[in-house]
């Protein structure tokens, strides 16, 4: 069998963009600058919303913040859609600690009681913030992965999606779909089906399938 030999498969945002609008039928001497408008319009509202699905794996990075004695309160980068694990640093040792909601914080009688932090609460505001319980009693250092948004989709000057390579067909069938709904509407409902599929495939393979050990603690325990 003869084959490539490589992997350089790697379409530009525009060119996607072209593809998705030949699976509406909508050929290139058709297209205006409207539609490329549109085209660049629709895929970052699609990027917005995948934020809002399962985490995107692609997107996690991990953050360290110094923490200041009785400080309890940090800033969080704008573009952090969500906090996935967190930890501190407590004389070279990890401590992982736990997310709660504001509910839960709210519920806390002593928000001023300083310690080594057990748990953290990420309040999602405009400018999010993360706050800590215990509140730290000395310097120790945070570190906590998140899933950031994801880049903007730029059609012009021959840009690359800033997606896994899995996730590339999931963008064309899912712009498609969108650009269907403006310029194909007959098109909408097969193409809404195709785009469904597509993502649902790419985020099969993008999560942490770790196996899990479960081993029994027989300590103790005895039989009558």
């Amino acid at each position: 069998m003869v084959s490539s030999g490589t992997w350089n498969f790697n379409p530009s945002v525009g060119n996607l963009a072209l593809s998705a609008y030949s699976r509406i039928q909508i050929r290139r001497p058709a297209l205006l600058a409207e539609h490329m408008f549109d085209a660049y319009q629709e895929t970052n509202f699609m990027m917005s919303s995948w934020s809002n699905m399962a985490p995107n794996l692609w997107t996690v990075d991990l953050v360290t913040q110094t923490l200041t004695a009785s400080t309890a309160t940090y800033s969080v980068d704008a573009k952090t859609v969500m906090i996935l694990d967190a930890y501190i640093t407590v004389s070279s040792q990890d401590r992982l600690i736990f997310p709660i909601s504001r509910t839960e914080y709210a519920s806390y009688p002593n928000k001023a009681e300083e310690g080594v932090p057990s748990v953290f609460w990420f309040d999602r505001i405009l400018s999010p913030t993360i706050t800590l319980w215990l509140v730290p009693d000395d310097t120790y250092t945070l570190s906590y992965y998140r899933c950031t948004q994801n880049q903007d989709a730029n059609l012009q000057s021959g840009e690359t999606p800033a997606v896994p390579f899995r996730f590339l067909d999931a963008m064309v069938a899912g712009l498609a779909h969108r650009l269907a709904r403006i310029y194909k509407p007959e098109l909408e409902q097969a193409r809404k089906q195709d785009a469904a599929e597509a993502l649902a495939l790419a985020q099969i393979q993008d999560t942490e399938n770790v196996a899990m050990s479960v081993q029994p603690q027989l300590q103790g325990y005895y039989r009558t």
